[in-house]
């Protein structure tokens, strides 16, 4: 994910980095004696600088590494280089903490394990090479040290971790409110577009299957009409899944839909489609599965869905529907052994006019989203290149 897309970003984030260097270089220059060490500790001054100001143009995972590192090589060459300073260990507790910053879970345990296989090697030196020479507030109590580094790393863990919680639930909600705008645009779309469409292209429609019956016309001119009528047909098609789009913000009746009922219908509709191409429709239901939502709405996302998995379908397969109670929740997956999808192509999935088909317009998976969303489920696409598609819808169990 990109964190640097506009210019204000970059000019507040080179303003805190800026400042972080010069508190950096004020810490190398002031009261620092000319030596190895003074070397070394300009050298990490550098190269922790120069990551920091190179993020900002590339943004991959090898600068957040090398950030990563060069701050924890930068934390214990201070510890090591002027070790009357206490606040040093202090500093290298919080190591992890600069992970936290990335929002990057392999990232952060990268850094967890690292600061824990230094700190370790650290009191190590400290309690069998230096015995309290040059640490002697470590040594007095270092049994009580380690714990106090290992509690600081898990009170880390868990601000991580809750944070990291947040944030994908923020994106989550970011990625509905997307959806739901979509939704609520293409259903403005459909009320005030759609039927001023229909109007012309019915009476376009109604001249062409007067002119195929009319003897004046040769026979290659009526097979030009039946092919405009097709393509007539193709776009009333879009036009009606337009206004089914603008007809789910309306108020349906909501009642308690017993789903192996529902299931039963649609397979019993879609089993001749599915013989068309020798496939099948294997039903597994189980008993005690309802949900509160309309029936109508129901069917018309099943189809869609069991359609959708019939098509992908290679010849001679079957296409498996399973339905389960867990806990509160009502599941249903619908199973294809075709193709399947890379991940780019699960993720642009009910997106207006994005389909795999080569006359799809992506207004039926559309019509599924605002269904799900509308009973308060989830919908979940599980597919791999080469290894068909698993269909993971959930609803709450109905409580009436």
């Amino acid at each position: 994910m990109k964190e640097f897309q506009g210019r204000l970003h970059k000019k507040y984030y080179y303003i805190i980095v800026t400042v972080i260097i010069i508190l950096m270089v004020m810490g190398w220059l002031i009261d620092n004696p000319v030596n190895r060490g003074f070397g070394m500790h300009g050298v990490m001054v550098f190269v922790i600088s120069f990551c920091l100001l190179m993020y900002p143009w590339y943004e991959n995972a090898w600068l957040k590494y090398m950030i990563v590192l060069s701050s924890t090589g930068y934390f214990y060459t201070l510890f090591y280089l002027y070790p009357d300073t206490w606040s040093g260990f202090v500093l290298l507790c919080f190591i992890p903490a600069f992970s936290i910053l990335f929002f990057d879970k392999g990232l952060f345990y990268f850094s967890l394990v690292i600061n824990v296989v230094f700190i370790t090697g650290t009191f190590g030196y400290i309690g069998f090479v230096d015995n309290g020479v040059h640490y002697p507030y470590i040594y007095k109590d270092i049994a009580g040290n380690v714990v106090n580094f290992l509690a600081s790393q898990i009170i880390l863990y868990f601000i991580f971790h809750l944070t990291n919680l947040r944030i994908q639930k923020q994106r989550m909600y970011y990625r509905q409110v997307q959806q739901s705008e979509r939704m609520r645009t293409t259903g403005q779309l459909a009320a005030a577009v759609a039927h001023e469409i229909r109007n012309p292209l019915t009476v376009v429609n109604g001249f062409l299957q007067f002119y195929v019956k009319d003897p004046s016309f040769s026979q290659s001119q009526k097979e030009n009409f039946s092919l405009m009528m097709n393509e007539l047909d193709t776009a009333e098609h879009v036009i009606s899944q337009f206004l089914s789009i603008s007809k789910l913000d309306g108020g349906e009746e909501v009642d308690r839909i017993d789903i192996e009922r529902v299931l039963q219908d649609v397979t019993e509709i879609l089993s001749m489609y599915g013989l068309l191409n020798d496939n099948s429709i294997d039903l597994h239901v189980k008993e005690g599965c309802h949900v509160a939502a309309n029936s109508i709405e129901m069917k018309q996302l099943f189809i869609n869905l069991i359609k959708n998995a019939i098509e992908a379908s290679p010849p001679s397969s079957t296409v498996s529907v399973m339905t389960e109670r867990q806990k509160r929740d009502v599941v249903i997956q619908i199973i294809d052994r075709g193709q399947g999808m890379t991940e780019e192509e699960v993720k642009n999935l009910g997106t207006p006019f994005y389909s795999l088909k080569s006359r799809g317009t992506g207004l039926g998976l559309m019509i599924c989203f605002n269904i799900v969303e509308k009973y308060n489920g989830t919908i979940h696409f599980d597919s791999e290149s080469g290894n068909g598609t698993t269909v993971t819808l959930r609803f709450p169990l109905y409580q009436g």
